[in-house]
């Protein structure tokens, strides 16, 4: 596959991150990789901690030249100055996100296996649609198969992510009908981050 016709890398954080040794490891991994955007995924609901993370994260991130975005939380994406939010839940929260943070941010929207969510989505005015997992045994075990990925690249101009459980194999599957690879924990319970981005970029062929 054709450099410029590859996927492009959507990168998360791990959903706990040490603030001394992770901005040093993001660093290596976006001076490594060619990365469209990041987006902060902590487990975590304390505000204190997600404000010092996004500090510490958001100095990488825009050394490197990367959209940074935020999971979940609208308000702090608009207070810290974000270039946008991730939404978990489908097309519900486009609308308000967009209202609060403005045309210019990133809006973007999980909708699991659902083409209907995605397609409502999309005409809320979300900047993408992210389908997942694509593989393994989480939550009930439902899975968005390739064929969803594949008519929604026929049929719908709104990128399409893939996320969750992402492996060589079904990065190799995948990489001709998705606009960008979300990858998280995939690379980040590696030793070498980098080396196992670098895998997964490889696979794309």
């Amino acid at each position: 596959m054709a450099e410029q016709d590859r996927p492009q890398i959507y990168l998360l954080t791990p959903p706990e991150i040490d603030l001394g040794s992770f901005p040093a490891q993001l660093d290596r991994v976006l001076q490594g990789v060619p990365v469209a955007c990041l987006r902060l995924a902590l487990a975590t609901r304390d505000e204190d901690r997600l404000i010092r993370a996004t500090d510490a994260v958001r100095e990488v991130a825009h050394a490197a030249d990367v959209a940074l975005v935020i999971d979940t939380h609208v308000v702090l994406a608009e207070r810290l100055g974000l270039d946008g939010v991730h939404l978990p839940d489908g097309a519900r929260s486009v609308r308000a996100a967009r209202k609060a943070l403005g045309a210019d941010a990133i809006v973007g929207a999980f909708c699991g296996q659902s083409r209907h969510d995605g397609m409502n989505a999309g005409e809320a005015g979300a900047d993408y649609v992210a389908f997942g997992p694509v593989a393994g045994a989480l939550g009930d075990g439902a899975l968005a198969e390739r064929d969803l990925f594949e008519w929604w690249s026929e049929m719908i101009e709104v990128p399409v992510v893939a996320e969750g459980g992402l492996t060589p194999d079904a990065v190799r599957a995948l990489a001709p009908v998705t606009d960008f690879i979300a990858v998280g924990e995939e690379i980040w319970r590696n030793d070498d981050p980098l080396a196992a981005l670098r895998a997964l970029v490889d696979a794309m062929g």
